[in-house]
């Protein structure tokens, strides 16, 4: 039997605390196979949290740098949770150390420190694997099923809508607007969402976009943006997408258009409309019927910790470490996302011009 791997986390805010802590210690529990360390964050209250709520055992530290320091030896991974601004700083730190990292999203706030991130982990030879858990949600998974079948056909055209009613809110003790800061979060709406949203276009058209053009628009005070709109050029189809922290609701709405038929997501619900041809080879002006499936899939999308795909992320990592796959396409697919965002952020504060994109790292 393997030794289970050995972790840390950095950044004790919302997401450790409801989402991979919880994660980590029911898959120790159940599995066996990893066991958290030691915890790091800066903020002392943070830190009273995370002793009452982790076994006794576990280190508690007040800086990734002390963390490091004393526990690197005793380490296989670092867990990346803190915001994005430090992001960059603390996998080039675990890296040095021998370590591979888990990073949440957005990994960097900037396409050079994505470069300069998967670069070192490279050279070190060390996996480096960001958290793009949505698609491990039980309906997206549904939605890869759908289109594995071959049943709509290619897919040519697909849109993405998160709406959110505000900014996710940061924890009370620290920094609770941190996303609206522009220093510490790297930017709006389409920092914290954008990777979500392109890595899902780039896997349901199957390839990387060649351009893309964007508008935004900030209400209030705030230095970020609150709505952002995009329009991406694929090799063999187009994505849009809408990102607002201004909607009546909280929902995501995708679909994903085929030659002979669409898959509509509401959150937890799937459609898939099947093409039924009934007269003659034109199939508009009613000579073609559809055959439509619904089903409602439990993901927890109301769940913003979406402690429940975890592990199935969680999987996808240690599998990289097992096969040294350092940069493998999942990381890649985080860069890509950055230089997405990067690029977005300058097609809007350029007149919605369009701007090229590199297809690969």
């Amino acid at each position: 039997m393997r030794k289970p791997l050995r972790g840390a986390v950095v950044g004790y805010g919302f997401i450790s605390e409801s989402g991979h802590i919880p994660a980590y210690l029911g898959r120790a529990k159940t599995s066996a196979d990893v066991a958290i360390v030691a915890v790091a964050d800066i903020c002392a209250e943070r830190r009273e949290k995370a002793r009452a709520a982790l076994p006794p055992e576990v280190r508690i530290y007040d800086s990734y740098r002390a963390l490091l320091a004393a526990e690197a030896k005793n380490l296989d991974f670092v867990d990346v949770s803190a915001p994005p601004y430090a992001h960059a700083e603390i996998a080039h730190a675990a890296f040095d150390a021998g370590l591979h990292v888990l990073c949440e999203k957005p990994i960097a706030p900037t396409e050079e420190q994505a470069r300069g991130m998967l670069e070192h982990a490279r050279a070190s030879e060390r996996v480096f694997f960001p958290c793009h858990n949505y698609k491990h949600a039980p309906v997206i998974k549904a939605v890869r099923r759908v289109i594995d079948s071959g049943r709509i056909g290619k897919v040519r055209l697909v849109t993405l809508n998160t709406f959110r009613n505000t900014h996710a809110k940061g924890v009370n003790e620290w920094n609770r607007d941190w996303r609206r800061q522009h220093e510490i979060s790297g930017g709006g709406i389409a920092m914290d969402h954008g990777s979500h949203t392109f890595y899902l276009a780039f896997d349901w058209l199957a390839s990387h976009p060649t351009a893309v053009t964007a508008k935004m628009s900030t209400l209030g005070a705030f230095d970020t943006e609150d709505n952002f709109a995009c329009t991406l050029t694929f090799p063999n189809g187009v994505a849009q997408a809408v990102l607002t922290w201004t909607s009546g609701v909280r929902k995501v709405i995708y679909t994903i258009h085929g030659e002979h038929g669409a898959i509509t997501v509401e959150d937890d619900d799937i459609q898939v409309a099947l093409m039924q041809q009934t007269a003659g080879p034109d199939v508009a002006q009613g000579a073609v019927k559809w055959n439509v499936e619904r089903q409602a899939i439990e993901s927890d999308w109301m769940d913003a910790s979406h402690v429940g795909w975890f592990s199935s992320l969680f999987d996808q990592f240690k599998k990289a470490i097992e096969t040294n796959d350092f940069t493998g396409h999942e990381a890649r697919e985080a860069f890509l996302c950055i230089q997405l965002i990067d690029r977005a952020y300058a097609s809007a504060a350029q007149g919605s011009r369009e701007l090229p994109l590199a297809t690969e790292v």
